[in-house]
């Protein structure tokens, strides 16, 4: 009888995505597990039993790896030509009969290479007479040292935060930086262990969706590379925003309505509230990317002075318009957040080019339910949304994790000796 009245869904008959094809697996397991089982024990069991080869494969031109010895430069431009946030890192020094966790040491991200850089002026320069970082770059010869190199271009871009004017600039400070040679001798496998690398954690295919879930939840990875071991090589990259979209379409079967139809308040969320990181909208763009590093977190709300009111959102991403928008270049060190966020827009309607930037603050409120907050986060293609009470005062954050970590839990001793050999971080982290 169960078999027929499957059959007979209309659900069933109507061509459904491939995301929402890995939902009716977890509808079809639903329906046999045992009655005594809790909501969420019933959802541990069901993606315990599917494994990740289910998982709807990436678009291929996704799936990039870059090798240790790939130069910053190269690094950069492989990640832009594939419009991929991050990658992960190819051991070239690794034994051939190396296993193939042995042969990846971590994963590198575009925001994380120029954090990295702007980072580097902390290790004690004494700021001096204002000169451009263009002449100090070019100034950097090919065996000028690395550390001296970098000190002389990033002490100008992320030193004392302060409102005096920067010198003078011609160009595009990322494009000098890519042809200086320093940022063209400086392998990715230099800077491993810095602020946004991530260890190499990867999931075999037959791994289960649970353990990926609970990766990208409970353990924070951005994303999961899948490994064929047959192969040798990655499969697929699973990441946090991908998981959020097969949930959002997901959003009419009953085991996911059991869950998506909760309101935020009952679940917890957010769970970020009393002591949420913001910026003020007066404050120096450089502000929000140095809280953003010394907290570890991705994005920070910028607020009016004096209340609790977001005027827009500042994400890690965004870093690269510090460097690559030239009206926003010539004032890096002066520029407001807000004015950051004006220039930003302005830059991105006039080239044509979306951004989650273009969709202003997008909030909710604690009476929203989880669909309707995973529906938004999909939709506006975010990593974040803010919580707001009546008066639009912010209340909290909830991010792609916050809302995987309330979808399954983690068994006691779930995961044994799996992190053995990937944690902690490589021995030069410096971050």
């Amino acid at each position: 009888m169960q078999e027929v009245r499957r059959q007979e869904s209309p659900r069933q008959e109507s061509p459904r995505s491939p995301e929402a094809q890995v939902g009716l697996q977890v509808e079809d397991l639903w329906d046999v597990q045992e009655p005594q089982l809790s909501p969420t024990e019933k959802l541990n069991a069901c993606f315990e039993s599917i494994p990740v080869s289910a998982f709807p494969q990436a678009d291929p031109s996704k799936v990039v790896e870059i090798t240790s010895d790939t130069s910053l430069a190269e690094a950069v431009q492989i990640l832009a030509k594939h419009r991929i946030l991050g990658a992960p890192v190819l051991d070239v020094d690794a034994p051939e009969d190396a296993t193939w966790i042995d042969r990846y040491i971590g994963i590198v991200e575009f925001a994380g290479i120029v954090v990295w850089i702007l980072h580097q002026s902390e290790g004690g320069s004494t700021p001096g007479t204002p000169r451009s970082p263009t002449m100090d770059l070019m100034k950097a010869g090919p065996r000028a040292s690395f550390g001296a190199a970098l000190a002389a271009a990033s002490s100008k871009l992320l030193g004392d935060v302060g409102t005096e004017p920067a010198s003078p600039t011609a160009g595009n400070f990322f494009e000098v930086l890519t042809e200086s040679q320093f940022y063209k001798n400086t392998t990715v496998k230099d800077i491993s262990g810095s602020f946004r690398w991530a260890p190499f954690l990867a999931l075999e295919t037959s791994n289960s969706f649970l353990t990926m879930l609970l990766l990208l939840s409970n353990y924070k990875m951005k994303s999961i590379p899948v490994i064929d071991v047959v192969q040798g090589k990655i499969d697929n990259i699973i990441t946090q925003s991908s998981v959020i979209h097969m949930l959002a379409e997901c959003s009419d079967m009953h085991w996911f309505e059991n869950w998506g139809n909760k309101k935020l308040d009952d679940l917890g969320l957010p769970l970020t509230t009393s002591h949420l990181i913001t910026v003020s909208e007066d404050e120096p763009v450089l502000q929000a990317f140095k809280l953003m590093r010394k907290r570890k977190i991705g994005g920070v709300p910028v607020i009016e002075n004096g209340t609790r009111k977001a005027i827009g959102n500042i994400s890690l991403r965004d870093v690269q318009f510090l460097l690559m928008t030239p009206e926003i270049y010539h004032k890096y060190r002066s520029i407001s957040a807000r004015n950051f966020l004006t220039e930003v827009r302005s830059f991105l309607e006039s080239q044509n080019k979306y951004s989650p930037m273009l969709c202003g603050m997008i909030t909710c409120g604690k009476d929203h339910t989880l669909k309707e907050v995973i529906q938004m986060l999909d939709n506006n293609k975010i990593h974040r949304i803010y919580v707001v009470d009546a008066e639009d005062n912010l209340e909290g954050v909830i991010t792609l994790r916050d809302i995987i970590s309330k979808l399954v839990h983690e068994p006691k001793g779930y995961f044994g000796d799996f992190f053995d050999g990937v944690l902690p971080l490589p021995a030069n982290s410096r971050v």
